[in-house]
């Protein structure tokens, strides 16, 4: 109930709009992840972010996504481990006919990439970590996390 009472105070203070992101942003280093030219609708790459470690992909999807960027706010990154038992999902559980990454090898967990990761079936109680993008010409740049990666008590933040 306390961190849920902290969430309506954050988005009642600063909105839904660019101040709250800046307030999951703020403390990580922004990276150039890949470029508006090499996406298409359906595609997925691969990336890391916020460190070396850290495995993510990044996608174009064929509607538009909560947090999408780009003209059609369909440009969006997920962290590639599932939040249930740290299942790997690559490019390969994509399914850009569904906007959906999964299942998961595990448990078969799939998530909504156009609601922020969310759960959709199997045993995950978490959405996956949405990666924070913006667009600077033709780069796209993350710039934060929202969500916590499998496996850590606080995410890196690559500074």
């Amino acid at each position: 109930m306390i961190l849920g009472g902290t969430a309506i105070t954050v988005l009642a203070t600063y909105g839904t709009g660019p101040q709250a992101q800046e307030l999951v942003s703020s403390a990580y280093t922004r990276k150039v992840i890949g470029k508006l030219s090499d996406l298409g609708p359906g595609t997925a790459i691969t990336f890391t972010y916020p460190n070396d470690d850290i495995e993510n992909l990044l996608m174009m999807l064929n509607e538009e996504a909560g947090g999408g960027v780009g003209e059609a706010r369909n440009i969006v990154a997920f962290n590639t481990i599932c939040p249930h038992m740290g299942g790997y999902m690559g490019e390969s559980e994509f399914r850009p006919e569904h906007s959906v990454l999964g299942p998961c090898p595990l448990h078969l967990s799939t998530f909504d990439l156009t609601k922020h990761g969310m759960i959709v079936s199997g045993h995950a109680v978490e959405s996956l970590p949405q990666i924070v993008l913006e667009i600077d010409g033709d780069d796209i740049v993350a710039t934060g996390v929202m969500g916590l990666f499998y496996g850590y008590s606080h995410n890196p933040t690559g500074a």
